[in-house]
């Protein structure tokens, strides 16, 4: 994985201004700590900071190929997990190839096929080509957004990079935040609207999208979307190709010139995708597969089950690294590194995020980096699958908004009377519910009781996930890691979308058909077990932390949180011993302790962003 960036200017002559594309891509060192390029012509200039994984002596960046008398030059995040497929077709119509990084493969992809390329891929990927004979810029990003890609323009300027820094590295962006911006952090956050950069006249080019930016502006295009159709195969032919599928996914997401590794927690996905990892090790030969878990000191003591984690990962992870064989590394983090962290989330996040689990995740990757620079994780399967407790609850199916927030009333009243006047939350959250629903590739005939399911796993796919997957791209590339995640293959996910509720809910459990597919894969009572998320720390030494660093605020005449909270309500809350926020607020795991981190997160960026309210 890498760190793209750069921008087009008619007004500047880039051969003699180059230092704030330098500043732009020095942003963006962590995601690529191995090696820096940049590009420039005339109007356009381009940077990469690169994370070397295949083939680190020709796979580097910008890369630029020429076709007669026309120059094309990229710069690419991802990977491509169909390159021998698309190199063999390519060499097949008379190409060569100089390097085997799936780069070139990429760029001679566009070279031959133009825009349509995107629609041969099967990778994770964002990525910006130049066209030098038209002036153009085309960019486009994966299926499933697994890999950012944020723009903005302003006049005849087009920005774009990874990540929000990159952009806010430009004299052009300014970090300004407007009602939307607001309404984004304190009614919808740490979720965030498709599309939506939170910082004003800011955008992230949605999943399954491609833009074109030349004389003529900007085209923004849709190259893939779910289609609903009914689902023709039996419950064994559907099993069976589950089954295949997800082999088939991991299988290709094992490849790579450096240590792979797989994170492990002793669930069905974690679980699902270490053992097909271990038999395909197994089968070339190769040492045993090197899985990582993490846990929170004192959670041996203080851990209490509830309906979202019913059980702690520890025995099952035991349990696993024991049937399957693999050196397993147990990673524990203490609190005050975990509440340290949560202003390095921020930054990784350039927004606030999900506290804890966020930092938490930051500190696992980076003891993970020391020994790997690819892991393969199981985000996504619960919202492919159905494995959240809001697909199973009357209230949440029932529920007129998103079902992983519905403590908006609760929220709410930490917040300033004249914020809640200016962003008018209940109506913002209504409406980004509502355009949701508008999208949903309807299925006619379908009963009303499916209909809805199909709902909510829209609404998950495009909201949730993205969150999740955001979470991982940020708190991993801040510290080198590559994480893969091979429940997002598109063809997995293309497939299981029009699979009936009925084979998905099989025996009534939360991803019965994913159980029915493992079967044989995984003992059985790893997988009979109930689903448990990313674990959070249970020690009260934390709620103790974060309650401390929000009086902190509360205390400080300067910090910018004040002017939009409501100070009597928060520091109510904050002075009272017992933990008001005992039901998730968002999520499943983000609680009180979880609120007064996310809090502090808001403070930490408006100063560290030096956030202007417009």
């Amino acid at each position: 994985m890498c760190g793209i960036t750069g921008w087009v200017d008619r007004e500047i002559n880039f051969n003699k201004d180059r230092a704030v594309l330098e500043s732009m891509t020095a942003t963006l060192i962590n995601r690529g700590p191995d090696d820096v390029g940049y590009w420039y012509s005339r109007r356009v200039a381009l940077g990469h900071r690169r994370l070397s994984v295949v083939d680190p002596a020709g796979g580097g960046q910008p890369m630029i190929r020429q076709l007669g008398e026309q120059t094309f030059v990229i710069v690419y995040n991802g990977e491509l997990y169909n390159t021998p497929e698309l190199r063999r077709e390519l060499e097949l119509r008379g190409y060569t190839f100089s390097t085997h990084s799936d780069t070139e493969v990429l760029l001679t992809s566009y070279i031959e096929w133009g825009p349509q390329c995107v629609k041969r891929f099967n990778g994770i990927f964002a990525f910006a080509i130049w066209n030098e004979a038209e002036q153009s810029l085309f960019m486009a990003r994966d299926r499933m957004g697994v890999k950012p890609l944020f723009y903005a323009r302003r006049g005849d300027t087009f920005i774009f990079g990874s990540e929000l820094k990159a952009l806010l590295a430009h004299p052009k962006i300014r970090p300004e935040v407007d009602t939307d911006g607001l309404a984004e952090i304190f009614a919808l956050g740490p979720a965030r609207t498709p599309g939506h950069g939170v910082f004003k006249d800011v955008y992230e080019l949605r999943p399954g999208y491609c833009l074109i930016f030349n004389d003529k502006g900007i085209h923004i295009s849709r190259y893939w979307s779910l289609v609903s159709k009914p689902h023709e195969d039996d419950l064994n032919t559907t099993i069976e190709k589950v089954r295949e599928l997800l082999k088939d996914s991991i299988s290709r997401q094992l490849v790579a010139d450096v240590p792979v590794c797989t994170l492990l927690s002793g669930g069905l996905d974690s679980s699902a995708l270490s053992a097909f990892a271990a038999m395909a090790y197994q089968k070339k030969g190769r040492e045993p597969l090197h899985t990582y878990s993490v846990d929170y000191l004192g959670n041996d003591r203080y851990f209490q089950a509830n309906a979202y984690q019913p059980n702690a990962d520890a025995p099952w992870i035991k349990r696993m690294v024991d049937y399957l064989g693999t050196r397993h590394r147990y990673v524990t983090v203490d609190t005050p590194a975990l509440v340290d962290a949560l202003k390095t989330a921020v930054l990784a996040r350039d927004l606030p995020g999900m506290a804890d689990v966020d930092s938490s995740l930051y500190l696992f990757c980076r003891e993970i980096k020391k020994e790997a620079t690819v892991a393969l994780s199981g985000e996504c399967a619960d919202e492919v699958f159905g494995g959240y407790p809001w697909f199973h609850r009357e209230e949440d199916l029932k529920a007129n908004t998103f079902p992983w927030s519905r403590s908006l009333q609760h929220r709410l009243k930490l917040l300033s009377p004249e914020l809640r006047d200016q962003i008018k939350p209940e109506e913002y959250v209504a409406n980004r519910y509502r355009e949701t629903l508008n999208e949903v590739p309807r299925l006619p005939g379908e009963s009303p009781a499916e209909a809805r399911w199909r709902e909510m796993f829209y609404l998950n796919m495009v909201w949730f996930m993205q969150n999740l997957l955001d979470r991982k791209d940020r708190m991993s590339m801040a510290t080198g890691l590559e994480v893969r995640v091979p429940f997002c293959d598109h063809r997995l996910v293309e497939y299981v979308w029009n699979i009936p509720w009925s084979m998905k809910n099989y025996g009534g459990r939360e991803k019965g058909l994913l159980r029915l597919a493992l079967n044989g894969i995984l003992p059985e009572d790893v997988l009979e077990r109930r689903k448990s998320p990313y674990p959070k720390t249970h020690n009260p030494s934390y709620l103790s932390a974060v309650r401390g660093l929000v009086q902190d605020i509360l205390n400080d005449p300067s910090s910018p949180l004040l002017q939009l909270i409501d100070v009597p309500t928060v520091r109510a809350m904050a002075e009272c011993d017992s933990d008001s926020f005992n039901r998730p607020w968002f999520g499943q795991l983000m609680t009180g302790p979880q609120l007064f981190a996310y809090l502090y997160q808001v403070n930490i960026w408006l100063q560290e962003y030096k956030v202007v309210i417009k």
